[in-house]
């Protein structure tokens, strides 16, 4: 039997499996019921790796062995490994957020929390900037400064980001807008916006700029993000953002802002 390497990339991404398990679990579902010998022949897998990788596929149910002898294997139907893939990812999943949620409240946490308190006092101010790479960590880093306002979030942002911003911080949004912090969004306003508007009214006040593009967010006059590429001309693997913990700059560019803002309807 051959399978597309293409093929197996995608079912080793999707499902965590090795090479070897994949050819093998390949095989089984061609067959719907095999000897390790048989599947061993069809997939290419060593024979004398064919009984470990089986006995890996059983634990994670993607098997059954058959009662009998010679020792057969029976494929388990695709959706229900699915189902059975998607319930062990999320009960390790749960584990680990409980594990993770309760160290909060242990010395651990709280000797951590103590070792960045000190260390962060004795680090020049400029050196608290940093190169973040990726759209999910500019995102996670965008949200733990949006989780430090106190007053102000100021954000120039194109159309497309604007729409992921709104549903990524949606709650984040909401919950600032309620403690009293203002949030002011300036961007190109256009037809595909028409629903993301809807959502900010309520949270954010939005205007239209059409003669910049810039990426940046800006907490409090304090802290800056700004990313150094259009989000148009870059796949979101290597979107790169700037991020500065430093007054001087942010309020300088923050000033800049108020004085477009000023002149937008």
């Amino acid at each position: 039997m051959i399978v597309q390497e293409e093929f197996l990339k995608k079912l080793r991404s999707s499902f965590d499996l090795n090479i070897y398990e994949a050819k093998i679990w390949t095989a089984l579902l061609s067959k719907g019921l095999a000897t390790a010998g048989e599947l061993a022949d069809i997939s290419g897998v060593p024979r004398s790796r064919s009984y470990d990788v089986l006995e890996s596929l059983e634990k994670s149910g993607y098997v059954i062995m058959k009662i009998g002898k010679p020792i057969k294997y029976i494929a388990v139907k695709p959706e229900e490994v699915v189902k059975r893939v998607k319930d062990a990812i999320k009960k390790d999943a749960d584990y680990h957020i409980d594990i993770i949620s309760k160290i909060r409240g242990t010395n651990v946490f709280q000797e951590l929390d103590l070792l960045y308190k000190q260390g962060i006092v004795n680090v020049e101010p400029s050196s608290l900037s940093g190169s973040i790479k990726g759209r999910p960590n500019i995102r996670n880093q965008m949200g733990a400064m949006l989780d430090d306002a106190e007053k102000t979030v100021t954000i120039m942002t194109t159309p497309t980001a604007l729409i992921r911003k709104a549903e990524d911080f949606k709650k984040t949004f909401k919950r600032l807008k309620d403690k009293g912090v203002k949030i002011r969004i300036a961007t190109k306003v256009t037809d595909d916006l028409k629903d993301t508007l809807k959502e900010l009214k309520e949270v954010a006040e939005v205007r239209h700029i059409d003669h910049m593009t810039g990426r940046f967010v800006i907490i409090d006059g304090k802290q800056i993000l700004f990313m150094i590429e259009h989000d148009k001309n870059i796949h979101e693997s290597y979107d790169t953002g700037i991020w500065a913990n430093t007054p001087y700059f942010a309020s300088a560019m923050e000033q800049m802002f108020n004085s477009t803002w000023a002149a937008l309807k």
